[in-house]
């Protein structure tokens, strides 16, 4: 059966540590989890009973049978999982100093394996046919991915939801200046953009929220999420609906892993047809849960969990 969400991009080993307001060289244990954001997106659609699988690639590695793995566990298709021979399957750690301190450290070079998704290795059948193409900036910072990238939207010519996650990483790119342009291109073949303020400057170079909403939806998308940290997310579409909500109140453990639950449950509430308020709210506190927990892959949320955070916002206002 068709696909309710395809991912493509990142993956990889994330090592977290199992103190908190301890710097890395000071600390003593860790834990071992999935990671990778457009990976989180998947197993956070899964959670919701949405079938989903990922395109991206590991090295030969024992990291790379974990990642395979893990996803099966989750329930994710790791079919679109290819191997690499450039690099080891990347590894990625943090520091947790709540609430909103989160240092990430990128092992990544000479060059990460998901980096090296070619063109000629996509199976366009399974692109065209998901009902959700999620696909991020990162995917854009390096060839081969690039032109893989860019293919896989050309090709799928708005069929169904295709969502950008504008994902901002300036030292994956060896000349950031260049971000703007492959942006652009790939914001004319994806109908949602979703990204903070700082991901949405590089694409549009607009940082007001209404302003950078609507460069959005000048570029060609229908839906515009924009992030606002502390301010909440303000998401307009093109048939004029507004929702500006604010953030959900959670006593912060680990803010790493909350976008991606933004993001799996924004696929889940466009899926099920959701308004945009309806939907924007479910994602907001499908993410202050994963926010309030130590895991990104293990803490996405389930539909039940979600709906019962809503209903608790709900009696506390």
């Amino acid at each position: 059966m068709p696909l309710d969400v395809l991912t493509m991009g990142r993956v990889g080993v994330d090592v977290y540590p199992l103190q908190t307001g301890v710097g890395l060289a000071e600390v003593s244990s860790f834990g071992k989890y999935l990671g990778g954001s457009p990976t989180n997106v998947a197993v956070a659609a899964a959670r919701y009973g949405r079938r989903s699988a990922v395109i991206t690639k590991t090295g030969d590695d024992p990291f790379g049978v974990f990642v395979r793995t893990a996803l099966e566990g989750y329930g994710v298709d790791a079919s679109y999982v290819g191997t690499s021979d450039v690099a080891p399957t990347p590894v990625t750690f943090c520091e947790i100093f709540p609430p909103d301190d989160f240092p990430l450290y990128f092992y990544r070079l000479p060059k990460a394996p998901d980096l090296d998704i070619r063109p000629d290795e996509l199976d366009l059948d399974a692109v065209v046919g998901a009902s959700v193409f999620w696909m991020t900036g990162t995917g854009l910072c390096e060839e081969p991915s690039r032109a893989a990238t860019l293919a896989a939207l050309q090709h799928r010519a708005e069929r169904g939801t295709t969502v950008f996650d504008l994902d901002w990483r300036p030292m994956f790119w060896s000349d950031p200046a260049q971000a703007r342009v492959y942006y652009r291109e790939a914001l004319a073949h994806t109908t949602v953009a979703v990204g903070n303020l700082d991901e949405c400057e590089v694409a549009t170079g607009e940082r007001e929220p209404y302003a950078a909403a609507n460069a959005l939806l000048a570029a060609g998308v229908e839906l515009a999420v924009v992030k606002q940290g502390p301010k909440g997310v303000l998401a307009m579409d093109r048939e004029g609906a507004v929702a500006e909500l604010p953030p959900v109140p959670v006593d912060v453990v680990n803010g790493l892993g909350a976008g991606d639950a933004f993001g799996g449950a924004l696929c889940h509430g466009l899926l099920s047809g959701w308004d945009v308020t309806r939907t924007v709210a479910f994602a907001n506190a499908a993410g202050a849960l994963v926010a309030g927990r130590l895991a990104c892959s293990d803490a996405m949320p389930t539909a039940p969990e979600v709906e019962a955070k809503l209903r608790e916002v709900r009696d506390a206002g």
